[in-house]
């Protein structure tokens, strides 16, 4: 019998998120193909005045949805716009998914979903739950970073996972998450995506997604892992423009905006299949796929641990998917954590 998908609910405070009103969805629904809408045809289809649409408009505002309004034409948004759909990602999945999952959550607004499903697993939240957001208000990417993300554009997507073993024993598991997403896109998509270690999804050098994995537990197990992953899709430059680094996403590689429920489907299809086994296989199996999407070997690089930075040649990955990064003296050094740049631009 496969376990519940979608009945284990967990309360939220009122501060943690917020929930856009039907009218505005519906306002969303009808505006979500870029095309001109009459205010007098969505008055129709929400059985409101027109007054009551202009002012549902312009609280979308808010969420940094914007529409411009033509005389005679009526309202469009400024691109089109695909929520992401419970309904239609689950009948996406596959079978062998579907049974691995026992919560999934969509979320319009949120802090971040790493730290829902953190706070979650403090409340006993079982294995296998899921949880998507159209938008985080502070979402986390490395070293504290706050990760831009506009509503309704990208992936932001977390799960929630316990592990019978030590922290230590699934040290790689970020690499592996990095094959999965890999995967994923190239089911969608050309062989064009790279990983740069230890945890982002690049494109000709620029960021096109990154992953943030949280792990607690006792030093000898059982521990809980929670897998974060952003992915770019459309990322409006006014909203990049405090990020620091190259970046990218899909539409702009693909030259059209991709189907968001799509690929969200394929993400967890190829997320769980790696989670399910990392326990049983580690690292070891992923090793040799994510050397050929390594974006880093044989190039020029500095690697900041802290207050502290190594120059050097990497030299891929070893067997315990530690960098090697041959230094200036012709010695090779391992290392298990830490920033990478290319020619000393932080990457």
């Amino acid at each position: 019998m496969t376990r519940n998908l979608l009945k284990e609910n967990f309360a939220l405070k009122e501060t943690q998120c917020t929930i856009i009103s039907d009218k505005q969805k519906a306002i969303l629904t009808l505006l979500s193909d870029g095309q001109f809408h009459s205010g007098t045809e969505m008055a129709e289809a929400l059985n409101i005045s027109r007054s009551a649409v202009w002012k549902q408009l312009n609280g979308l505002a808010d969420l940094g949805l914007h529409h411009a309004a033509v005389s005679g034409r009526g309202y469009r948004l400024e691109r089109p716009l695909e929520l992401l759909d419970e309904h239609k990602v689950l009948a996406a999945i596959d079978e062998r998914t579907r049974v691995l999952i026992n919560s999934f959550k969509i979320f319009d607004q949120i802090p971040s979903t790493n730290t829902y499903l953190v706070e979650r697993a403090l409340e006993n939240a079982p294995s296998g739950s899921v949880c998507f957001a159209e938008q985080q208000t502070a979402g986390k990417g490395r070293r504290g970073r706050q990760w831009v993300s506009p509503f309704g554009s990208n992936i932001y997507l977390s799960i929630l996972w316990r592990f019978q073993t030590s922290p230590m024993a699934i040290s790689g598991l970020s690499l592996a998450i990095g094959v999965a997403v890999i995967r994923a896109l190239k089911l969608h998509y050309s062989d064009m995506f790279r990983l740069k270690w230890p945890n982002d999804i690049y494109y000709q050098d620029k960021k096109l997604g990154g992953i943030l994995v949280e792990v607690s537990g006792e030093s000898d197990g059982p521990c809980t892992a929670v897998i974060g992953l952003g992915l770019n899709i459309y990322l409006p430059e006014t909203e990049a423009a405090a990020i620091t680094q190259q970046w990218t996403d899909l539409t702009q590689v693909t030259g059209q905006l991709p189907c968001r429920n799509a690929l969200a489907a394929t993400l967890l299809d190829q997320l769980f299949l790696v989670i399910a086994e990392f326990e049983d296989i580690g690292i070891t199996d992923y090793l040799d796929e994510w050397r050929e999407y390594d974006c880093l070997k044989d190039k020029p690089a500095t690697l900041f641990i802290g207050q502290h930075s190594y120059d050097g040649i990497v030299k891929g990955i070893d067997d315990n998917g530690l960098l090697l990064l041959t230094r200036p003296d012709g010695s090779t050094q391992a290392f298990a954590s830490g920033e990478v740049s290319f020619s000393g631009n932080a990457l």
